[in-house]
């Protein structure tokens, strides 16, 4: 089998030399992925990338999942995709404990868990012991770490003195919950910004925006903002815009659709902390195919970031990394 760069790269995590296709005579594997929503461009990225692990290596691909992060909606998915027997499931599950139940059902079946983006209970998977040890990984970017990024990127844009907030979705989303306690950690490094409040949007932008003109006439020394997922940074950063702030209040934003190129080359966005959610998809499904064939795979996998500014959006290198609508 002819090796991509990404497969190469995955394999190598993996610790396994090679990964081949199915022949005529094997059984043909099929995984399913559900996003936390189909409309967010992150989740539609990580489908393309898990479309090429599943056309390199001959498996059948399901994506199915709800057009808004709730777990109402997710919970019902979640049931029907495993009454059509997948051999694994990748889920970016959008709580952490509510869908623990019906995933341990359908790991009890024989079917593969393996969480993307997200985490269920503890996080501490393949231990034999404990409420989530039946998932086989985790993979996905170090939300902490990004959050981290974006204090020290904000203090350094406005010399370590203001105020600063984070624009949140809600809480008790593993992966945002990591970003926002990273970017307050990190921020008690530095004596002269005070941090505000975390403000919560529902994953509306246009809640974002309106949070972040209330904030503004509460503070008007604001000096900085962390979106801490898509929705909050396109809030926030229109908030900016419209409050005419434009490089004066410094945004960073967590991930990258196609108006990050726009908002970054305008100045409305100081930085943008892109994942790699086409790596999280093609690992999603070539770690599940490794562990169903029998090898041993990480419980935990992480995956890296691109920082995009004003200085590099326009190099390809850095461009690729923007998310597909």
């Amino acid at each position: 089998m002819r090796k991509t760069l990404l497969q190469a790269l995955a394999l190598a995590v993996l610790g396994i030399a090679q990964l081949s296709p199915v022949l005529a005579d094997d059984k043909k594997l099929t995984v399913a992925l559900i996003p936390g929503l189909t409309t967010d461009a992150f989740y539609i990225t990580m489908h393309k990338g898990a479309q090429a692990a599943a056309r390199e290596l001959g498996v059948d691909l399901i994506y199915q999942g709800a057009a808004e992060w709730n777990v109402t909606q997710q919970q019902p998915i979640l049931s029907a995709v495993i009454a059509k027997h997948p051999d694994a499931i990748l889920i970016a599950n959008v709580d952490k404990d509510q869908l623990t139940s019906t995933l341990k059902a359908a790991s009890d079946q024989g079917i593969k868990i393996v969480t993307v983006d997200q985490f269920i209970g503890d996080a501490v998977y393949q231990t034999g012991s404990g409420p989530v040890a039946f998932a086989t990984s985790y993979i996905a970017s170090d939300n902490e770490l990004g959050g981290r990024i974006a204090a020290d990127a904000i203090a350094k844009a406005v010399n370590a003195q203001g105020k600063v907030y984070v624009a949140n979705v809600k809480p008790g989303i593993t992966a945002t919950d990591a970003r926002e306690r990273g970017f307050v950690d990190q921020m008690k490094k530095y004596h002269g910004i005070a941090v505000l409040e975390t403000q919560f949007n529902d994953d509306d932008a246009s809640k974002a925006a309106a949070q972040f003109q209330a904030v503004l006439a509460r503070a008007p020394d604001l000096v900085g903002v962390f979106g801490a997922n898509l929705f909050s940074a396109h809030g926030a950063a229109g908030g900016v815009k419209a409050a005419g702030k434009a490089g004066q209040i410094k945004v960073v934003a967590f991930d990258a659709p196609s108006s990050i190129v726009s908002d970054i080359r305008s100045g409305v966005v100081d930085m943008a902390i892109a994942q790699h959610p086409a790596e999280i998809g093609y690992m999603g499904v070539v770690t599940a195919v490794a562990a169903l064939r029998g090898h041993s795979v990480p419980a935990k996998i992480g995956t890296g970031f691109t920082l995009m500014d004003k200085a590099n959006i326009d190099d390809p290198k850095v461009a690729q990394y923007v998310y597909s609508d």
